[in-house]
C-alpha cells in the first residue's frame, strides 16, 4: 500500500490537494500520515507520496506530482490527449497565477508574514484581476475540464480556497458568479467534504487567529499553510544555498510576471488616448423568416442561408409541418403499429402538467430529456409513441375558477351549485387550458398530439371510476375515520405533496388566511394539570395550546421513575369536568422536557395513535371551518388561532401556567391556499397499500423493474416497506366524484348505519347498479333502498396512477393498450418518485398484473446559478419562453409586479434580477436551451442552471452555422454525395482522422442515449464540432481546396468533399435529437446521398451507428495528438514575437526516425495549422540554423522557429532601447516627486496611489524591455 505523508496544518492547500485526488481513489487509497515521515522514508518534504516496491520511483514529492499519480489511478486527469493536456494548463495557472497572489493577500491574515497595508491592496487587487479571468473562463462551464470532476478543479479549488475562507467578501462573490458556483459546486462534492468539511465563507476581510490542528501536536502549530514554500524548515531540512537562490529567481519572475498583468489591467482602465477607437462588439442580430408559409407547410429552403444564426429565423415553420406530415405519430411509414417491428417499440407518457399551469424550467427540463429520448428511439427505427397529457389538477382549477368567479361577477361556488360551478370550471378549459400545450410545442416537443388526453375527459373518467369499483369490490378501498391534512381554507383535505414544510428557528409571527394580525409560532407554552384528589401536578408542554381544549390523557414513559406512582390514576381538565387517565407508553421521550406529554388524539398524528392504543376518547374540537366546537364557553364558535391567545390567558388567571419559551419547529403550511393545515378527523376513502407497496418494492429487488440514478433505490425501499394506506377523498367540487353510494334501508329489521362503516357503503358504475349491490347486501328489494352518492371527489394522483394505461382506453383491451402498454420508459423529477411513480407501479400491478413500465429515470431539480430553489419571492424564476425569446430586465421586473408578492418581497426580489441579469436575457433559442438542459443532467440531485451558459450554447449554434455555410461553399452546387457512406482507400491522413473522430463521436453518443448519460452526449457532440471538424479538420484542409481550385487537381478534392459531406450529414443526426431546429434547417440545405428514397425530415431518418461507422483508429488519433501538441507549441512561440501575418520557416528537432516520418507524414497538417512558410524536419544529431525560438513541444520534437530576417533586430533594438530611455526619466521624476518631505502630507491620497502604480508600471516596463534587447542581441 502506498503512504501519503501530509502537513498537519488545517490550511496547508498543498496537502489538502493531495488529499481530496487520494479520496477519488476507490480501489487503492493510500494511509494517510501526518507524523513526520521516519529518515528511511526519504522525504524531505510534503505532501508527499512513499510508493510500494515496483510502482516506479520510491518517492514522489510535491503537491502536484502527488496529485497527478492518485488522479491518474482513478481517470481524473483527463479523458484524453487533449483533456490531459487542459488538465496540466490549469495546474500551472493554479501553481503560477494563483498561489503567489493568494499567499500574499492571505498569509498576513493568519500571522504567517508580516502585514504591509499597501502591499496587501495591491496583492488583493491583483488578485481580483486574476480571479475575474477565472470568472470568464468558468462562464460556459461547470467543471474547467470535461463534465465532472478532474484535477484541475481540485487544483484551482485548493488555491483559491483561502481566499474564499478569508478574503472574498460577499460583494466579491457578487462580482464573482460563476466562479462561486463552480467553488461551491466543487467543495459539495463528497470528496472535497470528506478532507474539508463545511467550508464556511467570508463575511469580512479581517485578521484570523489559526486554532492549532491538535493540541499535542508542535509541528501542527509550527506549520505553515504554504507548505514547502513559506517555511523550508518545517518539512525538512534546510534549504541549501542553490535552492534559495532557484527559489529567490523564482519568485522575481512570478513579481515581474504579476507586475505585467497589473500593468495591463491598469491599461484597461486608463482613459481612451487620441488613438482610433475600436468598433463596438456587434449584438446578437436578429433574423426573422418573412417567406410566406402555411401552417404545415414545408419553410423555404431555397432562399440562401442568413449570414448567421438566429433562433427565430431557424425555430419557424418547422414544427406545424412536422405535425403535419405525421412524423410524431408511431403509424408514421408503418401500415399498421400491431405488425411486429425488429427494431422494437418504445413507449414513454408525459407526466401530465397541471391545466392551469404554465411553462417552468422544471417542465423544461424534463421535455429536453424526454423529447431527446424520443426523437433518439425514433430514429433508431422503433415503433415510437410519446404520449402527451393533461392534468385536472382538482384543487389548483378550483381555487383558479373560484377567485375569476369572485373577482369578475362577485359569486362563491356555493352561489352557482355544483352542476352550474363545474360547468365554470369546462368553459375555463376549453378557453384557458392549453396553454401548456402551445409552450411545449414551442420546445420543440415530438409529441403524437392526436393522443392527447385529459384527466377529466370520458375515456379516463371511466377508467377511474373502474379502477375505483374493482379495488372497492377487493376491499383494497375501504372507508374510514383517520386524521387527514386538513385546509381550513379550502375546505379539503389534502396530499402530503401539497403541505410545504416551513422551518421556524424560534419564535415567529406568520400570515394566516381570514386573520388581520399575524399569528404566532415557534413557542412552546408549559402548563400544569392537576392530580385528581391530590396537590400535585403533572406540567406538559405545547407548540399548539388551544389543542388543549381537546385532550384526554397525559402520556409518560413506563420505565420513568418519577411517575410511577401515578399509575392508575387521573388529571383534571381545567375547564371542564372532564377526568383523563395518565397512561404509560413508550412513545414518550423521557428525556424531553418533563417526560411528560398531553394527547390529543383527534388533532395530532402521534396522539391518534397513543388514542387507539389505550382506547382513548376522540375529542374533534375543530369544525371544517377552523371554528372551536365541543368545547365549553368562552372558547366555543372561537377562531383557531384567536382561542390559542384565550386559552393562554385562561390559565395565567388561574395559575396553571409555567413558561412560554422559543421552541424550533416546522410547520406544516397549505402550498395553494397558505392556511396552516390541521390535522383533523374525518371520514374517508383510503386504499390499503400493505401488498402494492410489497409488490412494488420486489418489483425493484427482483430487477423486473429498473430505476435511474441506482442512488433512489433506497428511498424507493424505504417507502414502500414502511407505507401507509392512502387518503384518496377531496372535498372539493371539481375532480373525479367518487363512484361510492351511502346506503339507507327503508326496513326495520336493518338498523341505520353510519357514515364511517364501511358496510353501508356501495360502489356502482351507475346508481342502479348500486342499488341492486345494495338490495342483494341487506337481501331487501331494490324499493327499499335510499342511496347518496359521496359528494367528495378522488385525490388527482388516483388519476394520475393510472395514467400510463387509462390513456389507451383500459379496461376495453384495445388496439394501442395492447401495443403500447406496458410502456418502456417513465422520466421524471425525483421529487415526485412517491408521489406518482410508486402509486402508477402499485396500480399497474394491481389493475392490469403488470408494471407500466421497465425503467425509471429521474432526472435532477433545477436551481438558479448560485444553487438556490426557484422561488418567486426570490424572484429567480425563469421562465423558458424567455430564454428562448429573451427579456429585458423591465420586463422581468414588470412580470413581479404582476404577481401576488408583497410590496417588501418584489423589492427583494427586483435586486436578485439586477444582479444576475443586469441587461435582461438575451434570446437564446430552444436548441440552445435544450442543449444546455441535457448537459447539465448529470445524474445527481441538483442542476444549478447559469443563463449565460445556454447564452454560450447559442454562440455554439452560430459556429455551427457558419462551418456549414462554408462547407456547402466548399462542396459546391454540382456537389453529388456518395450512395454510401464508406472509405474509398484514398483518404488523405486528414480524413481519416476526422472520419476516425467522427466514429468515435458516434459511438459516445449511442452509449450516453442507452445509458442516459447526456453530459457524455453533448461534449461528444460539441467538441466533434468545434475542436475537431472547425478548428482542425476545416483548417487542414483549405489548402487542398484552394491548390484544386487553381490547379484544377480534382481527385484529392473529391475525396475531402465526400469526407466533408459524410461529416457535416453523420454529426448533424447526431445532434438532431438535441437541437432539432437547427440541425433539420442546415440539413434540408445539404444534398441527399438517395433523393428518391430518403426520408424527408432529419427527424425520420436513422441515427447514425457504430455498426455503420467503424472507422475510429486509436492509432491515427495518438499521431494527430501529437501533431496538435507541436502546431499549439508553434502558435504559441509565434504568439510570443508578434508574427501576427508573417509565416516562418520551422525546423522539428526529432528523437528518432519515426518521430521524423510522422512529421513528413504530417508536414502539410502542421504547416497550414501553424501558419508556418514551411515545415523541416530534422534528427536530435542534425544542426539547427541560428537565429531560431525554441520550444519544446513534447519528449520526442523540439520546435526551431526561424526569425532571422524576418525582424529587423537593429530596429527593433533602437526602438526598444528608446523606450528604455524614456522609462528611466518617467521613473527619476515620480521618485523625485515622491521624495519630497511635504508629499505624503499635502498631496491627495488618490494621486499618492496613482504615482505608486504609475511606478510600479513603468518598473515592469522597464524590465520587459531590457529582457526584450537582450533576446535580440543574441541574434546580433
Amino acid at each position: 500500500m502506498a503512504t501519503l505523508y501530509v502537513s498537519p496544518h488545517p490550511e496547508d492547500f498543498r496537502s489538502l490537494l493531495a488529499l481530496i485526488a487520494a479520496e477519488h481513489c476507490q480501489s487503492a487509497k493510500p494511509q494517510i500520515i501526518t507524523e513526520d515521515p521516519p529518515a528511511t522514508a526519504n522525504v524531505r518534504s510534503r505532501p508527499a507520496l512513499a510508493l510500494a516496491s515496483g510502482e516506479g520511483p520510491t518517492v514522489l514529492t510535491g503537491a502536484n506530482a502527488v496529485a497527478w499519480y492518485l488522479s491518474s489511478q482513478s481517470k481524473k486527469v483527463g479523458g484524453d490527449g487533449k483533456q490531459q493536456s487542459q488538465v496540466w494548463q490549469w495546474l500551472s495557472f493554479a501553481d503560477n497565477e494563483l498561489t503567489p497572489v493568494a499567499c500574499a493577500v492571505v498569509f498576513p491574515l493568519l500571522g504567517v508574514m508580516g502585514m504591509d497595508k499597501k502591499l496587501q491592496q495591491s496583492s488583493r487587487a491583483e488578485l481580483l484581476r486574476v480571479l475575474k479571468m477565472l470568472n470568464q473562463a468558468l462562464e460556459p462551464k461547470t467543471f474547467l475540464v470535461g463534465e465532472s470532476v478532474t484535477l484541475a478543479d481540485m487544483a484551482v479549488a485548493c488555491a483559491v480556497l483561502l481566499p474564499f475562507k478569508y478574503v472574498l467578501e460577499p460583494r466579491d462573490r457578487a462580482n464573482l458568479t460563476n466562479l462561486t458556483r463552480w467553488f461551491t459546486t466543487c467543495i459539495n462534492q463528497p470528496q472535497f467534504m470528506k478532507v474539508l468539511g463545511k467550508v464556511t465563507l467570508c463575511e469580512k476581510m479581517v485578521p484570523v487567529t489559526l486554532k492549532a490542528n491538535t493540541a499535542d501536536n508542535a509541528s501542527a502549530a509550527n506549520a505553515s499553510p504554504a507548505g514547502d514554500t513559506a517555511a523550508a524548515t518545517t518539512n525538512g531540512p534546510p534549504k541549501t544555498e542553490a535552492q534559495l537562490k532557484k527559489e529567490a529567481k523564482k519568485l522575481e519572475k512570478l513579481q515581474k510576471f504579476q507586475q505585467k498583468k497589473e500593468m495591463e489591467a491598469k491599461k484597461k482602465t486608463q482613459p481612451p488616448s487620441e488613438k482610433k477607437a475600436k468598433p463596438e462588439k456587434k449584438e446578437i442580430g436578429v433574423i426573422a423568416y418573412t417567406v410566406p408559409t402555411a401552417p404545415g407547410e414545408k419553410k423555404d429552403v431555397v432562399t440562401p442561408l442568413p449570414d448567421s444564426y438566429s433562433p427565430q429565423y431557424v425555430e419557424a415553420a418547422w414544427y406545424p409541418w412536422w405535425e403535419k406530415q405525421g412524423f410524431f405519430k408511431p403509424e408514421y411509414g408503418r401500415k399498421d403499429i400491431s405488425e411486429p417491428n425488429p427494431h422494437g417499440v418504445f413507449m414513454m407518457c408525459i407526466p401530465p402538467p397541471n391545466v392551469t399551469g404554465s411553462l417552468h424550467l422544471g417542465h423544461a427540463l424534463t421535455n429536453a430529456i424526454q423529447d431527446s429520448l424520443t426523437r433518439w428511439h425514433r430514429m433508431k427505427g422503433e415503433t415510437t409513441l410519446w404520449n402527451p397529457g393533461c392534468d385536472h389538477a382538482g384543487i389548483a382549477t378550483q381555487v383558479v375558477v373560484e377567485k375569476k368567479l369572485m373577482r369578475e361577477r362577485g359569486m362563491s361556488r356555493h352561489d352557482l351549485g355544483r352542476e352550474n360551478f363545474i360547468q365554470e370550471v369546462w368553459k375555463w378549459k376549453n378557453e384557458k387550458g392549453d396553454r401548456i400545450y402551445h409552450q411545449l410545442k414551442k420546445l420543440g416537443s415530438s409529441l403524437d398530439w392526436d393522443r392527447a388526453c385529459f384527466t377529466m375527459e370520458p375515456k379516463l373518467s371511466y377508467s377511474v371510476q373502474e379502477a375505483f369499483i374493482r379495488m372497492h369490490e377487493e376491499g383494497v378501498v375501504y372507508r374510514s375515520k383517520r386524521l387527514v391534512n386538513w385546509s381550513c381554507t379550502l375546505n379539503s383535505a389534502i396530499s402530503d405533496i401539497e403541505v410545504d414544510k416551513k422551518e421556524l428557528t424560534g419564535r415567529t409571527l406568520l400570515p394566516v388566511p381570514g386573520y388581520k394580525e399575524k399569528v404566532e409560532f415557534g413557542v412552546l407554552v408549559s402548563f400544569a394539570y392537576k392530580i385528581d384528589g391530590s396537590d400535585e401536578e403533572v406540567i406538559v408542554a405545547t407548540t399548539r395550546i388551544e389543542t388543549m381544549l381537546g385532550d384526554t390523557a397525559v402520556a409518560v414513559h413506563p420505565n420513568d421513575p418519577r411517575y410511577q406512582h401515578l399509575k392508575g390514576k387521573v388529571v383534571l381538565h381545567p375547564f371542564c369536568d372532564r377526568k383523563m387517565p395518565v397512561v404509560f407508553d413508550d412513545f414518550v421521550d423521557m428525556n424531553f422536557g418533563t417526560g411528560a406529554v398531553k394527547i390529543t388524539p383527534a388533532h395530532d398524528h402521534n396522539d391518534y395513535d397513543v388514542g387507539v392504543r389505550h382506547n382513548l376518547a376522540f375529542i374533534n374540537i375543530l369544525d371544517e371551518n377552523g371554528l372551536l366546537i365541543n368545547v365549553p364557553p368562552p372558547f366555543l364558535g372561537m377562531k383557531r388561532f384567536e382561542a390559542r391567545k384565550t386559552v393562554l390567558q385562561a390559565l395565567k388567571d388561574r395559575g396553571q401556567f409555567k413558561e412560554i419559551k422559543d421552541n424550533p419547529m416546522v410547520v406544516p403550511v397549505c402550498s395553494r391556499s397558505k392556511d396552516i393545515v390541521e390535522p383533523l378527523l374525518k371520514p374517508q376513502w383510503y386504499v390499503n397499500c400493505a401488498d402494492m407497496g410489497k409488490q412494488a418494492a420486489d418489483a425493484v429487488r427482483e430487477g423486473r423493474l429498473k430505476i435511474i440514478p441506482d442512488h433512489h433505490i433506497k428511498t424507493w425501499f424505504n417507502w414502500m416497506d414502511n407505507i401507509r394506506d392512502w387518503c384518496i377523498s377531496r372535498q372539493l367540487w371539481w375532480g373525479h366524484r367518487i363512484p361510492a353510494y351511502f346506503v339507507t334501508v327503508n326496513d326495520p329489521s336493518v338498523k341505520a348505519g353510519e357514515d364511517m362503516d364501511g358496510h353501508y357503503w356501495v360502489s356502482g358504475r351507475t346508481e342502479e347498479e348500486a342499488r341492486e349491490k345494495a338490495a342483494k347486501r341487506f337481501n331487501v328489494t331494490t324499493d327499499k333502498i335510499s342511496l347518496r352518492q359521496d359528494e367528495d371527489v378522488l385525490d388527482t394522483w388516483f388519476s394520475s396512477g393510472i395514467f400510463p394505461f387509462s390513456i389507451f382506453g383500459w379496461p376495453n383491451e384495445t388496439k394501442d393498450l395492447s401495443v403500447f402498454y406496458p410502456g418502456t420508459l417513465l422520466e421524471t423529477g425525483h421529487d415526485i418518485l412517491f408521489f406518482w411513480v410508486a402509486r402508477m407501479v402499485m396500480m399497474g400491478l394491481k389493475l392490469t398484473g403488470k408494471l407500466p413500465f421497465e425503467e425509471v429515470y429521474l432526472h435532477a431539480v433545477v436551481r438558479d446559478a448560485h444553487g438556490r430553489k426557484m422561488s418567486k419571492s426570490l424572484g429567480n424564476v425563469i421562465d423558458p419562453l424567455d430564454v428562448i425569446t429573451g427579456i429585458t430586465l423591465e420586463g422581468l421586473h414588470a412580470q413581479l409586479t404582476d404577481s401576488n408578492l408583497d410590496p417588501v418581497e418584489v423589492e427583494k426580489a427586483k435586486q436578485g434580477q439586477k444582479s444576475d441579469y443586469p441587461s435582461g436575457i438575451p434570446e437564446c433559442g430552444t436548441d440552445a436551451l435544450r442543449f444546455a438542459l441535457c448537459a447539465y443532467t448529470s445524474q445527481g440531485r441538483d442542476i444549478n442552471l447559469d443563463v449565460n451558459r445556454i447564452l454560450g450554447y447559442r454562440h455554439f449554434c452560430n459556429k455551427l452555422w457558419n462551418a456549414v455555410k462554408f462547407a456547402m461553399k466548399t462542396l459546391g452546387d454540382n456537389f453529388v454525395p456518395s450512395e454510401k457512406a464508406q472509405l474509398c482507400g484514398k483518404e488523405s491522413v486528414s480524413d481519416r482522422w476526422i472520419l476516425s473522430r467522427l466514429s468515435a463521436a458516434v459511438g459516445l453518443c449511442d452509449d450516453g442515449f442507452k445509458a442516459y448519460d447526456f453530459p457524455a452526449i453533448t461534449t461528444a457532440i460539441y467538441n466533434f464540432w468545434l475542436y475537431e471538424l472547425c478548428d482542425v479538420y476545416l483548417e487542414s484542409v483549405k489548402p487542398v481546396i484552394s491548390k484544386a481550385e487553381e490547379d484544377g487537381s480534382s481527385e484529392q478534392v473529391l475525396v475531402c468533399r465526400q469526407t466533408l459531406y459524410t461529416c457535416l450529414e453523420v454529426a448533424l443526426r447526431l445532434l438532431s435529437p438535441i437541437m432539432p431546429f437547427v440541425t433539420e434547417e442546415l440539413y434540408q440545405r445539404l444534398p441527399r446521398r438517395q433523393p428518391q428514397h430518403d426520408p424527408p425530415s432529419i427527424c425520420v431518418t436513422t441515427y447514425p451507428s457504430s455498426q455503420e461507422f467503424c472507422w475510429h483508429s486509436e492509432q491515427i488519433d495518438r499521431e494527430m495528438d501529437f501533431v496538435m501538441t507541436v502546431v499549439k507549441t508553434i502558435r504559441s512561440l509565434r504568439a510570443d514575437y508578434n508574427l501576427t501575418k508573417t509565416r516562418a520557416d520551422c525546423y522539428l528537432q526529432c528523437i528518432d526516425s519515426a518521430t521524423v516520418s510522422l512529421v513528413e507524414k504530417y508536414s502539410l497538417q502542421i504547416q497550414t495549422l501553424s501558419y508556418s512558410q514551411a515545415v523541416i524536419p530534422v534528427t536530435a544529431s542534425e544542426p539547427v540554423p541560428g537565429g531560431c525560438a525554441v520550444a519544446i513541444a513534447s519528449d520526442r520534437c523540439t520546435v526551431n522557429l526561424m526569425l532571422k530576417g524576418l525582424i529587423d533586430v537593429e530596429k527593433e533594438v533602437a526602438k526598444l532601447m528608446t523606450k528604455k530611455g524614456d522609462l528611466e526619466k518617467q521613473m527619476e521624476k515620480i521618485k523625485e516627486k515622491m521624495a519630497k518631505g511635504d508629499y505624503k502630507d499635502k498631496v491627495p491620497a488618490k494621486v499618492q496611489e496613482q504615482d505608486t502604480e504609475k511606478l510600479r508600471q513603468s518598473q515592469t516596463e522597464l524590465e520587459k524591455a531590457k529582457e526584450a534587447i537582450d533576446n535580440f542581441k543574441k541574434m546580433m
